[in-house]
């Protein structure tokens, strides 16, 4: 009975054939296309329906992580259902199992390597949340968030360089290729070190950089006569985030092989000095009580050091620094211009004689020169 009914289904695929005018290849791709289609709506459903799950999950829970990995592997796992529902439809279909073979060996090792980047990604990202007690002068976290982006980086090179070279071997030609180039690996190694030096010098580069962290994110540094702020750190160069929102793109050679200035490798505090140049006759006492009550009154200063003093002085002038000290370098600087801009209203208004002017002095005769006078 079973016979005669599978014969008689048989039947009427022949018949429906027939009656559509398609040759056996046609039809077999049509059957082909079709479990296709239908193994990729059934894995898009089920991991749609998964997901809404997980993600139902993820929100009546308190913590962040999960909702990072969620958003993080959402596409490659609907991908990698996708690829899933191929597969089971390819059991059924000898065409469509044909045609996957083919592809499979691109197609798999491209989906395991996004699922790893995403899921060591999101990982990264979950342990770079900040702390509720942590405070933008936190050193240690600017370093451990500076080490997971620079490593989080190099495992996706990795994993990336990994990936491509799967796919590369599942091309019956470029093995033969390998093949060859490994029976005489003198040759194979010149090829790949000259090919390879720019990727690797950068990846020891960045190896370097989160072993010794001569820079983390959000340090204050100044190079070639430029200063900002660290805003990212590559394995091949540095983004540097100038006062007036330029960004300087540095290679990561510069800082590993040259001198710059960090000013907040162990702490943002800073201390920095403010010049007036001033009349000689100017009474300073007066002046430096002002300035010890103006920066008792600023906000800005973190009372670690103030000081006025006379530093040099010339025919005209003398050099006044008022030395301030302030949490950050940005703090600092907006210290420095108050405290300056401060004290010259003040001296405007108390010793308008303090100000520097211009003097012209008879040069002193010689002995028996006369004073010519043009």
């Amino acid at each position: 009975m079973g016979r005669r009914a599978l014969n008689a289904d048989m039947l009427d695929r022949l018949n429906l054939r027939d009656h559509a005018g398609l040759t056996d290849a046609a039809w077999n791709a049509l059957i082909a296309v079709g479990a296709a289609a239908i193994g990729v709506a059934i894995a898009l459903l089920a991991h749609r329906l998964v997901y809404m799950a997980l993600l139902r999950l993820s929100r009546a829970s308190e913590s962040k992580v999960d909702d990072i990995v969620a958003a993080h592997l959402r596409k490659p796992t609907r991908w990698a259902m996708v690829a899933l529902g191929l597969i089971l439809a390819a059991r059924e279909t000898p065409v469509l199992a044909d045609v996957w073979q083919k592809i499979a060996g691109f197609v798999m090792p491209a989906l395991i390597g996004w699922i790893v980047v995403a899921v060591f990604r999101a990982f990264v990202e979950a342990a770079c949340l900040d702390d509720p007690n942590t405070t933008l002068d936190d050193v240690r976290a600017r370093r451990r968030r500076t080490r997971l982006a620079i490593v989080s980086r190099i495992v996706t090179f990795v994993v990336v360089f990994v990936t491509i070279g799967l796919m590369l071997l599942s091309i019956p030609g470029v093995r033969e290729i390998g093949v060859t180039l490994m029976a005489s690996a003198g040759i194979a190694a010149l090829a790949v070190g000259a090919a390879a030096q720019p990727a690797l010098k950068s990846l020891i580069a960045g190896i370097q950089m989160a072993v010794t962290e001569p820079i983390s994110i959000g340090d204050v540094v100044m190079i070639g006569g430029d200063g900002g702020t660290v805003e990212d750190i590559r394995s091949s160069f540095v983004i540097v985030r100038t006062w007036d929102e330029r960004r300087l793109v540095v290679p990561t050679s510069k800082f590993l092989d040259e001198t710059f200035e960090n000013w907040s490798r162990n702490g943002s505090a800073l201390t920095g000095p403010a010049f007036l140049h001033l009349d000689p006759a100017a009474d300073i006492p007066p002046i430096r009580a002002e300035f010890e009550r103006l920066v008792e009154d600023h906000s800005r200063w973190d009372q670690r050091k103030r000081a006025l003093q006379v530093t040099n002085m010339a025919p005209g002038s003398i050099e006044i620094r008022a030395v301030v000290s302030a949490a950050s370098p940005g703090d600092l600087f907006e210290l420095r211009a108050d405290i300056r801009e401060a004290l010259l209203a003040w001296i405007r208004v108390h010793q308008p004689e303090a100000l520097a002017h211009t003097r012209q002095f008879e040069p002193t005769p010689e002995p028996g020169i006369p004073n010519v006078t043009a």
